[in-house]
């Protein structure tokens, strides 16, 4: 079993119009495990529902996680949930942080794009740059100033000169995205996260302008995923297993039903918890988390939500 921090929360606060902060610490005020910029956690919110969120608060602060979390009508339940359940006192489990989303220190200067509430993951990475004297700047687009959270803290940051802020609301303040990400091909690293569109629309502009795909580091919070498609074989072939897929079951579903256990998390692709190696066999890649190249390998598969175009795909598990 995975091993689960119980924390407690200790401080929520409302920025904008649906954006809840949250600051969670262990009862005894003991330092947390530590985390990287870009990590995100799973909360086992009181309903019994578990759903990831990106630490956003400063990685060198050792005895607090950060949350922010939009509110949306839209969502799973899950942001519903955490602005109903947790209040300040509200004891909680979570998971050890991991990262699918990692900054790449050795870039000459790194350039954070965060749509919406896709800035949380931005504020640690800024912070982590800003620690280590690595250039970076920041664009943070959202609708309005209303809708907005973090906005103070920006703006009293050590790294404020690398903010800019953009409102749908404020014309005068639209990203130039072409400006902002022509002439770095061969040297910057893009980061980007927040809603789908406004991830397709960063990707397909720095594609077009020239950056390799391996310099584009995106973070999904959801994706609209087609699990769909004829069935086939899949063996896993440390555990000395074979299951048939069938049409509307995903691999992990197959596997579960024969004792195998994979760790799974955002079930849509996004997060990479359950990646497997492929040993055998051609992937039909419907993810979001693996990037171009890494697909086009055929050596690595989502269980959660990828399916097979070879009548037979051999996992090492």
């Amino acid at each position: 079993m995975n091993e689960l921090l119980n924390v407690v929360v200790l401080k929520r606060v409302l920025q904008g119009d649906d954006v809840v902060v949250i600051e969670l610490a262990r009862a005894d005020r003991g330092n947390l495990p530590t985390f990287e910029a870009g990590a995100h956690i799973d909360v086992h919110l009181p309903s019994n529902v578990i759903r990831q969120y990106s630490l956003c608060g400063d990685p060198a602060d050792a005895g607090i996680y950060r949350l922010g979390v939009l509110r949306d009508p839209q969502s799973r339940g899950g942001s519903i949930a955490v602005h109903q359940e947790l209040l300040e006192g509200v004891k909680v489990n979570i998971s050890l942080p991991r990262n699918h989303f990692p900054l790449d220190l050795n870039a000459e200067r790194s350039i954070l794009l965060g749509g919406g509430i896709g800035i949380t993951p931005m504020l640690a990475m800024a912070y982590a740059l800003e620690a280590r004297g690595k250039a970076f700047e920041m664009h943070y687009c959202a609708r309005s100033r209303s809708r907005s959270a973090f906005l103070e803290e920006l703006e009293l940051s050590g790294f404020s000169q690398a903010v800019q802020l953009h409102f749908d609301d404020e014309p005068e303040s639209q990203l130039d995205l072409k400006r902002v990400l022509g002439g770095s091909q061969d040297t910057a690293h893009i980061y980007t996260c927040g809603p789908g569109g406004f991830m397709k629309w960063v990707i397909n502009n720095a594609l077009e302008l020239g950056y390799p795909d391996a310099h584009i580091h995106r973070e999904y919070f959801q994706a609209d995923i087609d699990t769909n498609g004829s069935g086939f074989e899949v063996v896993a072939a440390r555990s000395g297993k074979t299951v048939n897929v069938m049409t509307g079951q995903t691999i992990y579903q197959a596997l579960a039903e024969v004792g195998i256990d994979i760790e799974i998390s955002c079930e849509q692709g996004v997060c990479g918890t359950c990646l497997c190696d492929v040993l055998e066999g051609e992937p039909d890649h419907r993810d979001v988390y693996l990037t171009a190249d890494e697909k086009a390998a055929n050596d690595t598969i989502l269980v959660c939500c990828s399916r097979s175009k070879s009548p037979r795909l051999v996992l090492d598990i």
